[in-house]
């Protein structure tokens, strides 16, 4: 074999140019490599290298024998369907010791054996192509990449074996990839304690949720949901995704759902906590930015309303089965600031489900968002069953699996069409309230015959009259018209409420002995399980409670 057909493949030389002339190099196992190991040059035989020059610096003329038992790699050649060993050099016989000659390679050189290079010499016998395997881990713990390259030998078709110890550089690698791992898990743990442990369950919606961390070393993201009960039967719904990732991505992520969290408490419009939350990312770090859709459920009005700041359409399917995009308003992401958002709405009434999602289970390297969307509602269309049941369908239709190369966050939300004796324990009455201080006594007498109708039990009654009575009273006297009492009842809870004309808000404050006002709110504070106010589309507020109802209550 001529030397310069495959020195390229030793560390260290040039390939010589194509066009160069066959100087007729003698072949491994001939006069070129003999059965025993070469001796040193002689003292007084002058070296020879590349590039060094003279009429001896042709890589050519370059004694083959020497340079491969000089050479620090591993070199072995073996010969025939046993792989009998031809040669090893120096190194070779550094690292394992001397080889005898003529053996087959599965009793010469364990090693290799040790390795599993046996079958790869096979193969490239069979084959006459080289073949290389990186970092392979033997049985004394060193590491080696080997190249292995058939050859014409005077015995017939053979195989030089040449190997290089990469342990350092193998031991190096699998440092960072534990490092990256550990990593990751961190990520992971920290992004799962930061979401709901539990979901919080509303009367009137089922509710099921799921994140799944992406499957590469550097995956792990800023996705999340929460669920939030706000009161008076309505429910608060986010979703949302920080971009970038790591554990950096997830502690921002905790941040804004904490917010989310407290700024819903204050049970602003959808558009005003995508506001707030706006200013917030802006503070926590100016140079991440997220994604986030936040929208509230009243059950009373029979529709989803919501903000988007950047983040992918929600999807509802009615109870006919015709898919709805909620496509507009959309603003730019949090943490670019500048932009107002708007608020905007969808229907869910009974027999609706509703799809929330974060790009990892529609976005694909090889295809537009849109696409991704586009066979998300296909999949909904035809996904039944319990929340649980249609989250875990969407997972599998979009081919989310443990490696996929995004974190997923999914909520799926239903409202229940409930009939039969299911439905008697869903009801609603409402009373507009006209005239001047007879409302007071025609909305107790409402209340009362609304609860009698319900079957409430007559301590539970009392209360609620009782209730109704001093949150009517108050609008009275604080507030404008139009008013409306309403009262609705689920399978857990009684809720009383009165909406009116004027935005300003109660408070529960401390009566002093001398006032004849201010004890109404007060009073339904402490009678009620809870209580609060917000202000209405529009202009106008809305004041309720609420009653745990006993368990068994019909």
């Amino acid at each position: 074999m001529n030397f310069t057909r495959w020195s390229a493949r030793l560390p260290g030389t040039q390939r010589r140019a194509a066009a160069r002339a066959d100087h007729g190099q003698p072949q491994l196992g001939e006069s070129a490599v003999p059965a025993a190991r070469a001796e040193q040059l002689p003292d007084d035989e002058p070296e020879t290298g590349v590039g060094g020059g003279g009429d001896g610096g042709d890589v050519d003329e370059l004694p083959l024998r020497a340079v491969l038992d000089r050479i620090p790699a591993l070199v072995a050649l073996v010969h025939g369907p046993e792989h009998r060993v031809a040669y090893v050099n120096d190194a070779y016989v550094a690292a394992f010791g001397d080889r005898p000659t003529g053996e087959p390679a599965r009793h010469a050189l364990p090693e290799l054996d040790e390795l599993s290079l046996l079958p790869l010499l096979d193969q490239v016998l069979r084959s006459a192509k080289p073949r290389t395997v990186k970092s392979r881990k033997g049985a004394g713990g060193r590491s080696y990449t080997v190249t292995c390259t058939p050859l014409e030998t005077a015995e017939g078709p053979g195989v030089l074996v040449f190997a290089a110890d990469v342990t350092d550089h193998a031991d190096a690698a699998e440092r960072l990839r534990t490092s990256m791992r550990e990593q990751r898990e961190t990520a992971v743990t920290l992004q799962r304690s930061l979401l709901p442990q539990e979901l919080e369950e509303p009367d009137d919606l089922r509710i099921a949720a799921t994140y799944q961390p992406g499957g590469t070393e550097a995956a792990v993201g800023g996705d999340w949901y929460d669920v939030i009960t706000l009161g008076g039967g309505r429910t608060a719904l986010v979703i949302g995704d920080v971009m970038g990732r790591g554990v950096r991505a997830a502690a921002v992520m905790g941040q804004l759902r904490t917010a989310v969290r407290a700024y819903a408490r204050l049970d602003l419009p959808p558009h005003e906590v995508l506001q707030l939350l706006d200013g917030l990312a802006i503070e926590i770090d100016p140079q991440q930015i997220a994604t986030c859709v936040y929208a509230v459920h009243d059950p009373n009005e029979g529709r989803l309303v919501y903000a988007s700041a950047g983040h992918l359409p929600i999807l509802v399917r009615d109870e006919n089965g015709t898919i709805h995009r909620a496509e507009e308003p959309t603003g730019p992401p949090l943490g670019t600031g500048g932009w107002l958002h708007t608020s905007g709405s969808v229907p869910l009434g009974p027999g609706s489900t509703a799809v929330m999602y974060t790009d990892g289970l529609v976005e694909r390297r090889d295809e537009d968002i849109d696409e991704g969307v586009a066979a998300l509602e296909h999949a909904l269309s035809g996904a039944t069953g319990t929340p649980q049941v249609v989250c875990d369908r969407l997972i599998r239709a979009a081919g989310v699996t443990a490696d996929h190369d995004d974190d997923v966050a999914v909520l799926v939300l239903q409202h229940p069409a409930r009939k039969g004796p299911d439905g008697e324990r869903f009801r609603n009455a409402a009373l507009e309230l006209l005239g001047g201080v007879e409302a007071a006594p025609r909305a107790r007498a409402f209340a009362s015959g609304v609860l009698t109708s319900w079957r409430f039990a007559p301590e539970l009654h009392d209360l609620g009259v009782l209730a109704a009575s001093e949150l009517v009273a108050n609008s009275l006297q604080h507030g404008t018209p139009p008013m409306r009492l309403r009262l609705r009842r689920t399978d857990r809870r009684l809720i009383i409420e009165v909406t009116d004309g004027d935005d300003h808000l109660p408070r529960r404050r401390r009566a002093e002995p001398g006032d004849e006002t201010g004890r109404g709110i007060a009073i339904v504070a402490t009678i009620a399980s809870n209580w609060g106010s917000r202000r209405t589309p529009g202009g106008g507020k809305a004041v309720w409670c609420e009653f745990v109802l006993p368990r068994g209550t019909g």
